[in-house]
């Protein structure tokens, strides 16, 4: 695909904010014809612009009450250490987001845990363990003001 220009852009934002929103309430919204409307639509979704809908849960009613960014720094900066890392990680379900970034350490994670005796478990029996983790600093979420994940 092109270059999204502004209509490809309002239904992005359309979307990001109501997944669920009728073709016909959608095409109202970004002044197009609804036939439009879905081929443009169809066009953003098989460009890979728009790459799928997802509900968004309640923490809470997941039995999630404890959630956690952490900093984790590995002990060797070779592929081989951080494929390794990122394979266990991968596997672990506690791990809702695992970033690779830049700065004093190399990856960022959000953990979400039931309380804090599970996030003690997951730290010390699934972190603890591995072999390429160095350091870990965990910052725990008191709240979340804005959050526009989805």
């Amino acid at each position: 695909m092109n270059a999204l220009d502004r209509i490809d852009r309002n239904i992005m934002r359309e979307l990001s904010q109501n997944g669920r929103i009728s073709n016909l309430d959608l095409s109202a919204k970004v002044g197009l014809s609804p036939s439009a409307c879905l081929r443009r639509t169809a066009a953003l979704e098989k460009s890979g612009a728009i790459k799928g809908y997802r509900a968004v849960l309640d923490p809470g009613q997941m039995g999630v009450g404890f959630v956690a960014y952490l900093a984790v720094g590995l002990n060797r900066h070779t592929k081989e250490a951080q494929e390794a890392f990122e394979r266990a990680i991968a596997g672990a379900p506690e791990v809702r987001e695992c970033h690779n970034i830049t700065g004093t350490v190399e990856y960022l994670l959000r953990v979400e845990a039931t309380d804090l005796p599970s996030y003690k478990r997951f730290h010390t029996d699934v972190l603890g363990t591995l072999p390429q983790v160095n350091a870990i600093t965990t910052y725990v979420v008191l709240g979340s003001p804005k959050d526009e994940r989805a």
